[in-house]
C-alpha cells in the first residue's frame, strides 16, 4: 500500500526516482537527473570569441590586411568590369560597365599568353630548386656546430640585401663580357644569357632562387627543431645512414614547412616584377622574360589601359590559386 500524507489528495510521496526535490528532472539522454544537480545552463557563444583581448591585439593587422590587400584586390575587380581610365583627381568622369570585355581584350593578346608561359617556366625552375635546396641546406647546417650562426647570416643576406644592388652584380656576371662567359671561354652562349630568348628566364629564376633561398632556410631551421632526435637515433640502432634518416625522419617531419615553402615560392614566383624589369631592360628579349605583373606595369601605366591591366590581375590571382589547390591536395594530403 502506497503511504498518503495528509492533504496530499492520495498522491504519493516523492520516491527514489524522483529525487529529494521531487522534480522529476532527467538530463538530455532521458537518465534521471543526479540529486541535487542544477539545471544546465546553455552556453551562450561570444560574439567576440572566448578571447576578445586577441581581437584587439589582432586590430592592427586585420586593418592592414584590409587596406593594403583586400581592397585593392577588390577594387581592381570592380575595375576590370569597368571602362576604366585614369584621370584628375576630383574630376566626375564616365566610367561604364563593360562586363568581360577587358577579359576578352587580355586574353586576346599573345603577349599576356606569352607572360604567362614565362613565369610557368620560372615557377618550373624556380619552386623545385627553391625547396630542394633550402631543405639540404638547412639539414646541413642543423648539423653544423662550430660557426653556425656566421653560416646562417651569410645565406640571409642575400634576402635583406637591396634587389638594385644585387642585380648589378649579377648584371656584371651575366653579361656578354662578364665573369661567367669569361670563364666558360668557348662554352658560353651566344647570345649572352640575359639577352638570349631561351635563357633569359631561366638565368632570372636561378638569381631569384639564391636570393630568397636564405628566407626558406630558416623556415627549415625552424621546423627542424621540432622534429624529436630520438627518431634519428631509432633509425640509426637500425642500421640507417644518413640518407635514410634524411628520408625517413628529417622529410617527414618537416612536411608542415614543405607546404608553406611551396605556397610562399609560388605566390612569390607569380608576382615577379623586378627582376626582368631589372635584368633584362623590361622584359627583353622580345617579352621572352615578361611576367604578368610586368605585363601589367607596362598595360597600365605605361599604356594607360588600367582596366586591362586589372584584367591581367584578377587572372593571374585565379591562376595563382589554382596552383596553390593543386599543391595543397597533392603534398599536404599526407599531412591533413
Amino acid at each position: 500500500m502506497t503511504a498518503t500524507v495528509p492533504g496530499s489528495a492520495g498522491r504519493p510521496e516523492p520516491g527514489p526516482s524522483t529525487g529529494a526535490t521531487g522534480s522529476g528532472r532527467r538530463d538530455r539522454a532521458g537518465a534521471p537527473a543526479a540529486v541535487g544537480t542544477p539545471p544546465p545552463r546553455k552556453k551562450r557563444g561570444r560574439l567576440l570569441g572566448k578571447q576578445p583581448l586577441g581581437i584587439l591585439f589582432s586590430a592592427p593587422y586585420i586593418i592592414f590586411i584590409a587596406v593594403v590587400f583586400a581592397y585593392p584586390v577588390i577594387f581592381a575587380i570592380w575595375m576590370s568590369f569597368q571602362d576604366y581610365f585614369f584621370a584628375a583627381p576630383g574630376a566626375q568622369v564616365d566610367r561604364p560597365f563593360v562586363g568581360f570585355a577587358n577579359y576578352v581584350t587580355a586574353l586576346s593578346d599573345p603577349a599576356v599568353w606569352q607572360s604567362f608561359g614565362n613565369v610557368g617556366i620560372f615557377l618550373l625552375i624556380n619552386v623545385p630548386l627553391t625547396l630542394v635546396l633550402s631543405l639540404l641546406l638547412a639539414t646541413a647546417l642543423d648539423r653544423v656546430v662550430h660557426a653556425r650562426t656566421f653560416f646562417r647570416v651569410a645565406f640571409y643576406v642575400p634576402y635583406v640585401s637591396a634587389s638594385v644592388a644585387v642585380v648589378a652584380v649579377w648584371l656584371f656576371l651575366f653579361s656578354n663580357q662578364g665573369l661567367v662567359n669569361a670563364v666558360l671561354g668557348p662554352l658560353a652562349p651566344s647570345p649572352s644569357w640575359l639577352v638570349n630568348s631561351a635563357l633569359a628566364m631561366p638565368t632570372i629564376a636561378i638569381f631569384v632562387t639564391w636570393k630568397g633561398l636564405g628566407f626558406y632556410i630558416l623556415l627549415f631551421l625552424a621546423a627542424l627543431q621540432n622534429v624529436p632526435k630520438e627518431l634519428y637515433e631509432s633509425v640509426s640502432v637500425d642500421g640507417g645512414g644518413r640518407l635514410r634518416q634524411f628520408f625517413t625522419v628529417t622529410v617527414p617531419g618537416v612536411r608542415p614547412a614543405t607546404v608553406l615553402v611551396l605556397l610562399l615560392a609560388t605566390i612569390t614566383g607569380a608576382n615577379l616584377f623586378t627582376e626582368p624589369y631589372l635584368l633584362t631592360g623590361g622584359g627583353g628579349p622580345n617579352g621572352a622574360s615578361a611576367s604578368p605583373v610586368l605585363l601589367m606595369y607596362q598595360k597600365g601605366i605605361e599604356q594607360q589601359n588600367p582596366d586591362v591591366a586589372a584584367a591581367i590581375g584578377v587572372i593571374l590571382i585565379i591562376f595563382v590559386l589554382i596552383i596553390a589547390a593543386l599543391q595543397r591536395r597533392f603534398v599536404g594530403r599526407e599531412e591533413s
